[in-house]
């Protein structure tokens, strides 16, 4: 892309498409690929068999049998987002194949390098995170039909068959009910700094009813779980990136903590979180693509429209404002429901299995870990998380 000429305007301050974020697909990466170019297919043919190579304790085999590709031929943000999503698939099967007490503490060369390759080219972590998983794995079933759970499919799959299908397709309608407050947050930063105060009341009303559609889309959500490797029992000393570094390195998995849009309405709304959670969120922020996370910082720079609000003396704009927190909390809080049917459930039946298992023999794929007895998919103690994250957005309501 050419530099622009210097009459140019200068851009606008949050015009989405400068941070990968569009008015169609919000975060989501559009139209993702579903094949890479011809030298890849080593890696697109194990993808692809995962969850049967999983099941029969055969993929670390094969990995090892696998070519050391070079990266070289994997051009624009579309195949190396592909490219990650198939590579850190295949990295989570290697690593849990045999459960959590079958856990490796290498990665072989022949993924490792590759995996950080991409990793690095895309500014994202070597692990299947939130940007993987969701926003770069769904498919159309039908090119021509709609954005619409019956014409959805994932592009890659790990056992857990329709419930992790499930999950991950919810979560992408998650996303997809965002994309409105994507532009409402642009239009309300855009009215702070104009101090418009009448388009920032349907800035905020917008907002309202894109995070309510949050909420209906997640009130379809199969429960799931995505492991990684920091703060997890199961894997205490990291994981060692063989022929990138000697000395094991650390990383969360996949979580909703990850998703950019939460993130935009917190600073947004002047949402201040408990230290240690805030410490947890901004670490998760390291997991995002780095446009969305600059998107996401772009918004905390911004002049306070919680302020503005407070200053006004408006009270459409108070009770706007407070439907949209209001609206968070809610979000916030069936997603603790969520946790607590299936996570926590989960888990206890996989405790219970496990002592029925006594000495048998048998994998634990496809049974939670016990990890998730007391933690979540990011490695945080999630009950307490998700309370705190819940309680301090209610306090972020105006009084009247």
């Amino acid at each position: 892309m050419e530099p622009g000429d210097s009459s140019e305007e200068p851009p606008l301050p949050l015009a989405l498409e400068r941070f990968q974020l569009s008015e169609e697909y919000g975060s989501l990466l559009p139209e993702p690929l579903t094949e890479l170019p011809e030298p890849y297919g080593p890696w697109m043919e194990i993808a692809h068999d995962l969850p049967e190579l999983i099941t029969s304790h055969r993929l670390r085999s094969r990995v090892h049998q696998m070519p050391h590709l070079s990266t070289r031929h994997l051009h624009g943000r579309k195949e190396l987002h592909l490219a990650h999503l198939v590579l850190s698939f295949i990295t989570m099967g290697y690593l849990w194949q045999e459960g959590e007490e079958g856990t490796v503490k290498v990665l072989p060369q022949n993924l490792a390098v590759p995996f950080w390759e991409v990793s690095q080219a895309l500014g994202l972590p070597p692990i299947l995170s939130h940007a993987d998983i969701v926003l770069a794995n769904w498919r159309r079933k039908n090119p021509n039909g709609p954005l619409e759970i019956d014409n959805l499919d994932t592009i890659i799959a790990l056992p857990g068959g329709e419930s992790l299908r499930g999950f991950i397709l919810v979560t992408l309608l998650v996303e997809k009910a965002a994309v409105p407050g994507f532009k409402a947050i642009v239009e309300a930063v855009r009215a702070v700094l104009q101090l418009d105060e009448e388009t920032l009341h349907r800035a905020l009303q917008d907002m309202a009813e894109a995070i309510r559609d949050m909420s209906k889309a997640l009130k379809r959500m199969h429960g799931n779980s995505i492991l990684g490797w920091k703060d997890n029992p199961a894997m205490p000393d990291g994981l060692i990136y063989e022929g990138v570094s000697d000395e094991p390195m650390e990383y969360s998995g996949g979580s909703a903590a990850q998703s950019t849009i939460l993130h935009a309405f917190d600073e947004l709304l002047g949402i201040r979180h408990s230290e240690e959670s805030a410490a947890f969120l901004h670490r998760m922020r390291g997991y995002m693509p780095p446009p969305h996370r600059a998107f996401v910082e772009e918004i905390h720079r911004a002049p306070s429209l919680k302020q503005l609000v407070l200053s006004s003396g408006d009270t459409r704009l108070h009770e706007a404002f407070n439907q949209c927190v209001s609206a968070l909390v809610d979000f916030r809080s069936y997603h603790i429901t969520i946790v607590t049917k299936y996570i926590s459930v989960a888990a206890a039946k996989a405790k219970a299995g496990r002592a029925e298992q006594g000495t048998k023999a048998g994998s634990s794929i496809g049974k939670p870990p016990s990890a998730l007895e007391a933690k979540g998919t990011g490695g945080s103690h999630i009950f307490c998380f998700l309370k705190s994250i819940r309680d301090t957005t209610r306090e972020g309501m105006i009084s009247a």
